[in-house]
């Protein structure tokens, strides 16, 4: 299968476009919960979530799906564009009729992810913020409060200007491009171990799609969730009160002094939960995109129970 064509004409573009938009439909609700964990000090999963639809009813789960909805096929393409050039390019060893090595794969990752840390900064800022809303503590003048995404960016950007809207940019570039690194090595490894040959072929399972999506997922989400969890913090302070953190380093330090060790890790359950469910969901959706929509007669999806 000769690979480069296949970049050139944009298939990764638009297929990872459709991976982005079943993600976000997969995960949205978990994502809404893992937030409030990261940002609350008390308070189990279950108690959260219960206290969230009592209060706000059960649409609460899919605030702030707006931002990442609106910019999630344009977020998505870049990504796995730029890795399947940048797969090729960090390794250039490897024949174009073979696919990237893994160690193509691992740093084509890192540079996608650093990438598209400037595209996600604004996106993530505007979702945790209306993430964090809340209809029974609401006030009048909270100028923000379920006013959508463009309002709410519209009030920042008026206070504190380009900077404000890419609060947490440093801390989810630290982020990001590790743990591409390892998102993208994993699902390549994980397919093959599940499927062998199928990294040429491209002959596997959905079923080996989505085991593989989802390990790749959880795996990245491991690796940096402590940072997750300060960008969280991060990017929920708003210039309408004094802000509680000053930096990546002051936020960790008064985080573990405050709530010890253990804040760093808050949320995790539910976010490897969701990110099981969104990856799989993400890869699933972009092979088989490949497949329908740019037919190679070495290609095909395997529906029976073969792994």
């Amino acid at each position: 299968m000769d690979f480069w064509p296949e970049f050139l004409w944009g298939r990764e573009f638009v297929a990872g476009g459709f991976g982005g938009i079943a993600g976000i439909f997969a995960g949205h609700p978990l994502d809404t919960l893992r937030i409030r964990q990261q940002q609350s000090s008390t308070g189990s999963a279950i108690s959260i979530l219960r206290n969230l639809v009592t209060r706000d009813g059960p649409l609460a789960l899919y605030r702030g799906m707006g931002p990442p909805l609106a910019t999630v096929t344009l977020q998505n393409a870049v990504v796995f564009q730029i890795y399947a050039v940048l797969s090729r390019a960090f390794d250039s060893s490897v024949p174009s009729t073979d696919p990237p090595s893994y160690r193509g794969v691992a740093l084509g990752g890192v540079g996608a992810g650093a990438i598209q840390s400037f595209i996600i900064t604004p996106v993530e800022l505007l979702k945790i913020r209306l993430q964090l809303q809340t209809q029974k503590h609401a006030k009048p003048q909270q100028a923000d409060f379920h006013k959508g995404p463009l309002r709410v960016a519209r009030s920042i950007f008026k206070a504190e200007g380009l900077r404000g809207i890419y609060r947490g940019l440093t801390v989810t570039l630290i982020r990001d491009a590790p743990s591409h690194g390892l998102y993208f090595w994993t699902y390549e490894y994980m397919r093959e171990q599940l499927h062998p040959g199928c990294r040429k072929s491209g002959q596997e399972s959905f079923k080996t799609m989505l085991i593989a999506g989802g390990l790749a997922g959880v795996s990245s989400w491991i690796c940096c969730y402590p940072l997750d969890v300060v960008k969280t913090r991060l990017q929920a302070q708003s210039h309408a009160s004094p802000p509680k953190y000053n930096g990546i380093v002051d936020c960790f330090s008064r985080s573990l002094k405050a709530e010890g060790y253990g804040v760093l890790w808050r949320g995790l359950g539910t976010a490897l939960a969701r990110a099981f469910v969104v990856n799989g969901a993400i890869f699933t959706a972009y092979e088989t995109a490949l497949r329908c929509f740019f037919k190679n007669n070495h290609q095909s999806i395997q529906t029976d129970n073969t792994v």
